[in-house]
Formats: structure tokens, C-alpha cells, sequence
């Protein structure tokens, strides 16, 4: 039966949400503080990988679920979605998290002059300037609506979708989500056309995500920083690792610094929560793993709806 949902949060994970409930033939309103394009998500590189997000066993069924729906995607134009190629290095064991997709992941002999080993493989990568105004624009074709509508509680009435990310913390009074703050560049592409990661060290981000009008350079993981303007001094820090990981970026210039905080959680929440009058479905606490677990967390959205309905 249709029902009439309310979705806060217009992040990858709420508009992801939204169209799967919209698409199903729900009446479905996102309100939202921040729209598409403000979010977290909108600094995101888009690069399908788990991170910083668990339980490990929920985690990998909702990003396989989301490799295969973004695999989906990219034979499409418009939704900013392609299979790029790229390497891991300074990982020496393989990534359990390509267990059980059809990922083609090799270990190669130095390529890169200061690494002597490294993973090369292909997966989803998402330019978050096109996908998140494709998801609007799929919602909307669904019938769903998109409100910029600041709340300070959420609704009590009804059934309700929670996709408020960092904002749980008040919203849905759960002080376990917290900040891992992320700071990038957003670069010209000289004709970078592989993705490099560099995992030598746990502690400090390195990552250079080239896509068909920019490249996204990072990174860091502060945990518990709430500050959200670039500091310029870390920037400095963030692009000379990147240009010792991938040299042509000496050819690039920079186009915007951009701040995202991640909401973490010790483990995602995806619960549904019956009041005196109305439901919530709370979906939140994807740390790094917005993009990587959307449609999986989505599909498990729609399919706790479809028991309430």
C-alpha cells in the first residue's frame, strides 16, 4: 500500500532513500537545511570504497548491493557515473571488501616509482556535482518533491525517514555519531585518467580521484573536528602528497578547497522506531561510505516501509 513518507536529509543517502520509496509509488517529500549540492556528500570523491563504516558483515551486503547499482548507472550519461580504473598502493594484503563482486583486482609490481606493490582494479567512481542534481531530478520524475525546510526536531507524526547524517546528533539525540572531518581540493584534470589511493599510512589520507571536469585531491580524517573552513596550511600538506602520488597534478590548478564532515557511528543505524503517533526510520551514521552503501542502505529503507505499509 502507498504511503506518504517524509525524508529528512538531502544527501546521497537521503535522495538515494527518496527515489527508491518514490519509485515504489509512495508519496515522498525530502525536507532538508542543506540542498544536494551544500551536503557532505557534494565534497565527497565518489570513489566506491567502504570506509569508516561498520558493522563489516551489514557493510559489505550494502555495498555490494550499491557496486551493483552504480555499475547500473554508469552505462548511463547523465548520472555522472563511470568505471574508472585505478590503484591501491601501500596495501599489502588484499581488501576483503572486494570479496564476492566481480571486481578484477590484480596485485602489480611497482607501479608507481615509490611504492613496489599495489592493487589495480576498476570500480564505480561518482562526480557528486552530476549525481546528486540526477537523483533530484529522478525524484522529482517519480513524483517526490525537494523542500529546504530547517528543522529543529523531527517530525512526530507520520512515517519519517532520518537521513540527517552529522545532524542525528541532535536531531536523533544519539551523541555516538560524531565528526571525521575531510578537507580536499578540487583540482583541474590535466588528463589524469586513473585514481590513485595510498593506504601506506592508516593515519593520513592520500587519494587523487580524476573526474571528466575535475579532480578531487585529499584527504584527511580528523576525528571529533567540527571546523568546516579549509585551513590552508593542510592544503599545502594534502597537495604535495598528492603530487608525489601522481606527478601531472603539477599541471593542474587549483579550482576550490572544500570541508565535509563525515558522520560516523561505532555502527550505521538503520532501525525503525514506532511512536505514540507516527514512525521513524532512522538511516544514518555511513561515516566515509555514504556513496559506497546507498542503494544497499536504500533498498533496505523501502523494504522496512513496505513491512510497516
Amino acid at each position: 500500500m502507498a504511503a506518504r513518507i517524509t525524508v529528512i536529509g538531502a544527501g546521497v543517502i537521503g535522495l538515494s532513500c527518496a527515489v527508491r520509496l518514490a519509485e515504489a509509488g509512495h508519496a515522498v517529500d525530502v525536507m532538508a537545511r542543506e540542498m544536494p549540492l551544500e551536503t557532505t556528500s557534494a565534497v565527497a570523491g565518489g570513489l566506491w570504497q567502504p570506509f569508516l563504516a561498520e558493522p563489516a558483515d551489514l557493510v559489505a551486503g550494502w555495498a555490494q548491493a550499491t557496486y551493483h547499482a552504480l555499475s547500473r548507472l554508469a552505462q548511463e550519461d547523465e548520472t555522472g557515473v563511470v568505471l574508472r580504473p585505478g590503484y591501491i598502493v601501500g596495501l599489502s594484503e588484499r581488501p576483503t571488501w572486494a570479496d564476492g563482486l566481480p571486481v578484477d583486482l590484480t596485485y602489480v609490481n611497482h607501479p608507481h616509482p615509490r611504492h613496489r606493490g599495489g592493487w589495480h582494479l576498476t570500480v564505480p567512481m561518482v562526480d557528486m556535482t552530476v549525481y546528486l542534481p540526477y537523483l533530484v531530478a529522478r525524484l522529482q520524475a517519480a513524483g517526490g518533491t525537494l523542500t529546504r525546510m530547517p528543522l529543529s526536531a523531527l517530525p512526530a507524526r507520520g512515517l519519517v525517514v532520518n537521513c540527517t547524517g552529522l545532524a542525528s546528533r541532535a536531531l536523533a539525540a544519539d551523541p555516538s555519531v560524531y565528526p571525521v572531518r575531510g578537507q580536499v581540493l578540487r583540482m583541474s584534470n590535466p588528463g589524469i585518467t586513473e585514481w590513485w589511493a595510498d593506504d601506506t599510512d592508516p593515519d593520513v589520507l592520500t587519494y587523487v580521484l580524476p573526474h571528466a571536469r575535475h579532480v578531487v585531491v585529499g584527504g584527511t580524517a580528523q576525528v571529533n573536528d567540527f571546523e568546516t573552513t579549509p585551513d590552508q596550511a593542510l592544503a599545502a600538506q594534502i597537495l604535495e602528497r598528492a603530487k608525489e602520488l601522481v606527478p601531472a597534478l603539477e599541471r593542474a590548478t587549483v579550482l576550490a578547497h572544500r570541508v565535509g564532515l563525515r558522520p560516523a557511528r561505532p555502527a550505521v543505524r538503520l532501525e525503525t522506531v514506532r511512536g505514540a503517533e507516527g514512525t521513524t526510520i532512522h538511516c544514518y551514521g555511513h561515516g566515509g561510505s555514504g556513496v559506497t552503501l546507498s542503494w544497499g542502505c536504500a533498498d533496505d529503507v523501502l523494504a522496512q516501509v513496505s513491512a510497516l505499509t
